[in-house]
């Protein structure tokens, strides 16, 4: 902040509400087009790369994983090393450049293969060459994932954020509401307006209107350089976390004193935390001193940070660790999020017409998930609240803990639904003779899909803000950031565990020469099996999260930052500056 403000005072014309729209319109191109990829891309993978349905799902799943999990290593370069101009700036080109790479592969017949009708249904194998294009656009992408997505809001922060300007505040909030609204608009056009353009004119045309968005998004970005208020890069957060779980295993063998009250630890100047807490002692070997004159400088700090840190970076660290076990609970429902693919292969075989002269694409379903999702916010928001608040006595209605259970069961609930429908579709295939034409239509209406994406949107929307809500009510207010990353590491965790899943079904159901439960024809395969799975494994994971429950009822009322401040005790504390 030091470094902001004194940025802010030698350049007074920069920064405001001048620098929000490149800003604003960097973040929506950036997502319009890289979630118009993402909503159709099993198809192109499953047409011009003979891929199955569950590998073309696999892949993808690891495409998120990587993108949500390399979002951390870029708030950590771009806090400790390039600062979140250059890391936006680098993030959007590598978008960029992945994109087009993608957008050639539409464009040069030889970078895919041919589809299987062409060849009547023998299919060709793809070569390891159009397969290492095809995954360097997907890693390309996913670096200028990890980059754009942390570092683009707090950006725009910085530009508003002005020591002495407390009315700035009120712009701060402002800004959010704007940025995220611009997120759901564009997520809107991208699952509708990208995915219809695909299905109407083609992919040389639908892959390269993302192309033209992110080129926009980059320019619009660069136009307004000269306007930005730009931090320089500081120590970050996580890399502190990092060097307390580096020193505690270093100092694994090393004996902890009996008493708090002496001057074994180091704390910071004007820390909340004066003595290490009791849970989690093992990790208080990281902020002990050993030896005065070899881990500390002449003022105070440490001499090596990855064998000494401080005790306000420890209790961090336990914080982290406290949350743990209510976070891992939210992963099956990210699992059930990331099967969207098998739900557009599931309603590309139905009767998409909304009118008779209109239908919608396939992929384009998952808008009624984004629409459920609004709705229940606003409606939550305005007309839950204040009746709840009058009966419960909290300011924001049911307590972020039962709106994460009231997520996870509606989920399971989509689950059942989706296998049910499943169930209908296949057998109605199956007695319209279609079992061996996956490409046939089957006379019943997509809409019947509608009502477990409606679901899943009401169990998104219930549980990931309940969740957020739970993490800042037991984070110290410097941690408010950690709260967001756990979310997005929670969703990349999910991404990848949903990858194995379907890895592993399919290799289980398809042994002995069976049909695969998930196999690309899914009036032979068993879909719904694999949804009455979700759903089992949904509900197991309802009861895991009432029992992890347990733990967090005593003491843990979402009205205190910070458990575990030390109570008063007449000891002489040496006040260490922090490094």
């Amino acid at each position: 902040m030091d470094t902001e403000t004194q940025l802010v005072e030698e350049n007074p014309r920069k920064g405001g509400l001048r620098t929000m729209p490149f800003i604003i319109v960097n973040e929506s191109f950036e997502r319009v087009a890289s979630y118009g990829l993402q909503a159709n891309l099993i198809i192109y993978l499953m047409k011009y790369y003979n891929m199955t349905a569950a590998a073309g799902t696999s892949i993808l799943g690891i495409w998120t994983a990587l993108s949500n999990g390399l979002a951390i290593v870029g708030a950590i370069i771009s806090d400790s090393y390039c600062g979140r101009f250059k890391a936006v700036v680098i993030g959007s080109i590598s978008t960029l450049i992945g994109m087009i790479i993608l957008w050639l592969t539409a464009m040069i017949p030889q970078l895919k293969s041919l589809p299987c009708p062409h060849f009547q249904h023998v299919c060709n194998g793809t070569t390891a060459f159009q397969l290492a294009v095809l995954f360097s656009s997907f890693g390309f992408m996913s670096v200028g994932a990890g980059f754009i997505r942390p570092c683009s809001i707090i950006f725009g922060v910085d530009q508003l954020e002005k020591k002495g300007k407390p009315e700035n505040k009120r712009l701060v909030d402002s800004y959010f509401n704007w940025y995220y609204a611009s997120i759901g608009v564009s997520t809107i056009l991208a699952v509708t307006t990208v995915v219809y353009i695909q299905e109407r004119y083609g992919w040389k045309v639908g892959l390269g209107i993302p192309v033209i968005l992110m080129f926009l998004s980059v320019s619009m970005f660069l136009i307004g350089s000269p306007w930005y208020i730009k931090v320089k890069a500081k120590e970050s957060l996580l890399i502190g976390l990092f060097q307390a779980v580096v020193a505690a295993f270093r100092k694994r063998n090393t004996r902890l004193p009996l008493t708090d009250c002496d001057d074994y630890y180091r704390w910071p100047l004007e820390s909340e935390v004066l003595t290490p807490s009791n849970d989690f002692r093992c990790l208080n070997r990281a902020c002990m001193i050993e030896d005065p004159e070899r881990d500390l400088n002449p003022d105070g700090s440490a001499s090596n940070p990855w064998n000494l840190s401080s005790l306000e970076q420890v209790e961090s660290l336990k914080a982290i660790v406290r949350v743990l076990p209510m976070w891992s609970t939210g992963f099956m429902i990210y699992v059930t999020m990331n099967q969207f693919s098998f739900s557009v292969l599931q309603a590309k075989t139905m009767d998409r017409h909304v009118i008779p002269q209109f239908e919608l694409p396939a992929a384009s379903f998952s808008v009624f998930l984004i629409i459920a999702l609004t709705i229940w916010i606003t409606f939550y928001d305005r007309v839950l609240v204040p009746l709840l608040s009058k009966y419960t006595g909290r300011p924001r209605g049911l307590s972020p803990v039962t709106r994460m259970g009231i997520g996870l069961l509606v989920s399971c609930m989509s689950m059942a639904l989706s296998a049910i429908t499943e169930s209908i579709r296949q057998q109605k295939a199956i007695e319209e003779g279609h079992e061996d034409d996956p490409h046939a239509l089957v006379n019943m209406s997509a809409m019947w899909v509608v009502p477990q994406y409606l679901l899943l949107g009401v169990a998104e929307a219930a549980h990931a803000v309940g969740q957020i809500e739970f993490f800042y009510s037991l984070f110290p207010k410097s941690m408010s950031s950690i709260a967001s990353a756990m979310y997005t590491i929670g969703t990349a965790v999910s991404s990848l565990v949903g990858s194995i899943l379907v890895s592993g079904v399919d290799w289980l159901t398809s042994t002995g020469g069976k049909t695969s439960w998930l196999s690309s024809n899914i009036n032979k395969g068993h879909l719904d099996y694999y949804f009455w799975l979700l759903a089992f494994l949904s509900l197991l994971n309802f009861f895991y999260f009432v029992m992890v429950c347990r733990l967090y009822e005593t003491g843990n009322d979402g009205s205190s930052r910070l458990s575990h401040v030390a109570e008063d005790k007449e000891c002489d504390y040496r006040l260490l500056h922090e490094s």
